[in-house]
């Protein structure tokens, strides 16, 4: 109890001092905290033992100082490559401890508690570096973006792809109206590689030493230790990931997302695998359906529908593409435009965007390049984050995946995880993105999700047992798009 008491009175407190400043001291150079932006950054990381270890040793031109992880044992290789830093299992300790001296945080944790992580670092003033997916739920990715706009921290979205040059390169294409009006699109992914669809294990484990498990647990329900869960495979379990979508569209969809200015669909729609209470579907499809957006100088931006595809299925095969060329070329996705003039093709993350007429588009590249971002590899994209840091706001360029941007992306991306998490209602659900809700959800709607599918030889007959619960449809799409947070965590208010 003293542990969750001092917990409130952390957030409480550093929420409560973020909403209150307005007057940036003297001493404070361009957002930095205690050096000038010309000097070298104090970093510290939250998650390090996957993927954020990577995002530090790309940020090794900085101080690393503190390293937090809920799991010793696997964030080990970091912090053997770090020795300096100081390690921490609680991310809030870390923070009241090295508020004063750290400049930026990166956080690479479950999907679950990016938020919390990023929202308070955000007020404390400090640059954000936040792995895709930006967070679990729609109303935190609109926080997010509400607190960069408040704040002076610099922040990027760890979709490294979105720094290449290959986005950029279709970007300009696309602008130019070398296909014409898009009406369609198409994105895809190889993925999920964990597993997925499974229920809740049946029994529980003892807790691993050098581990916390109710820090993993953070904002989401209790429930008992199971190495299942983590590391990694979290990532298929709706109360810590979200899925294959989750994961991957982030990456995948961006070109689109960017290409056609999207902002806010207006409707969604899905299908998928058998999906149940615990577990994202191995495979699924989802609709995105957008309105006519402003147009650009040499071409129109009609309304247009987007698709996903995920867990092995694949849109229709275009006729122009060459007979043996794989859709999945990258190991990762692509994406398909579908223009009036052209249809374009590219891999993961916008990586060698071509035309599938064979015609090689003479449209000379204007748009900023990441140095070095040429391949889909680390180094880049966090890189271009610290250049941002150490610029003064005012004259600050962000970096491409900064909340402003992926933000609203990432509230797009978490819609196609309701979509198939609402399935169920069988319609095609009306989004008012402003507002955050659904328009066509009625108060007493109901739909059942499978919790338990089973199946045994009875008899020598194949015998299968299949349980579904019923849940009131408009509470679990509230619940969906803003979380209750559990065990004393909490969020910053959203800024008006």
């Amino acid at each position: 109890m003293m542990k969750l008491n001092s917990r409130r009175k952390f957030i409480k407190k550093t929420t409560a001092a973020g909403i209150c400043i307005s007057i940036v001291p003297s001493h404070v150079i361009s957002g930095l905290g205690h050096k000038p932006p010309s000097d070298t950054l104090n970093i510290v990381g939250v998650g390090v033992g996957g993927k954020g270890f990577n995002n530090l040793n790309a940020m090794d031109t900085e101080n690393i100082i503190g390293l937090c992880d809920i799991d010793w044992n696997y964030g080990q290789k970091c912090f053997d490559a770090f020795p300096k830093a100081k390690k921490y299992y609680d991310w809030r300790k870390m923070f009241d401890e090295l508020g004063d001296s750290m400049d930026a945080v990166m956080v690479a944790t479950a999907d679950h508690t990016h938020a919390a992580i990023s929202a308070t670092a955000l007020t404390m003033d400090k640059h954000v570096y936040c792995q895709k997916p930006l967070t679990h739920s729609v109303y935190e990715s609109r926080l997010l973006t509400k607190l960069a706009e408040r704040y002076n921290g610099a922040t990027q979205m760890g979709n490294q792809g979105n720094s290449g040059d290959g986005v950029r390169q279709l970007c300009e294409w696309v602008w130019n109206g070398e296909i014409g009006e898009v009406v369609e699109a198409h994105a895809w992914t190889d993925r999920p590689i964990w597993p997925q669809g499974l229920e809740r294990p049946k029994t529980a484990m003892e807790i691993p030493k050098n581990f916390d498990w109710d820090l993993f647990i953070g904002p989401a329900p209790m429930c008992p230790y199971h190495e299942i869960y983590t590391p990694w495979n979290w990532r298929g379990f709706w109360d810590f990931g979200t899925g294959a979508f989750g994961d991957m569209a982030c990456h995948v969809m961006d070109p689109i997302y960017r290409a056609l200015k999207l902002k806010y669909p207006e409707a969604i729609s899905g299908s998928s695998t058998t999906v149940n209470t615990e577990s994202a579907p191995n495979a699924e499809k989802v609709r995105f359906d957008f309105p006519e957006r402003e147009a650009l100088e040499k071409v129109k931006m009609p309304p247009v529908k987007v698709h996903w595809y995920d867990g092995g299925f694949l849109p229709d095969r275009p006729d122009l593409l060459d007979d043996g060329v794989p859709m999945i070329r990258d190991g990762l996705g692509g994406c398909l435009l579908v223009g009036t003039k052209d249809t374009l093709i590219c891999d993961c993350g916008g990586f060698n965007p071509r035309l599938l007429s064979g015609r090689l588009p003479e449209v000379a590249p204007y748009l900023k390049r990441i140095p070095g971002a040429v391949g889909y590899i680390d180094g880049p994209h966090e890189q271009d984050w610290i250049r941002a840091c150490k610029e003064s706001p005012e004259n600050r360029t962000n970096g491409s995946a900064s909340f402003d941007y992926s933000g609203p992306f990432n509230e797009m991306v978490l819609l196609g995880v309701l979509a198939i998490r609402l399935q169920g209602l069988n319609k095609t659900l009306k989004w008012d993105g402003e507002n955050m809700k659904f328009t066509n959800i009625g108060a007493n709607e109901t739909m059942q999700v499978v919790e338990k599918f089973g199946f045994e030889m009875v008899n020598g007959s194949p015998t299968w047992n299949v349980e579904r619960k019923e849940f009131n449809a408009l509470e679990s799409a509230t619940e969906f798009i803003c979380h209750t947070y559990q065990n004393g965590w909490s969020l910053p208010e959203m800024p008006s």
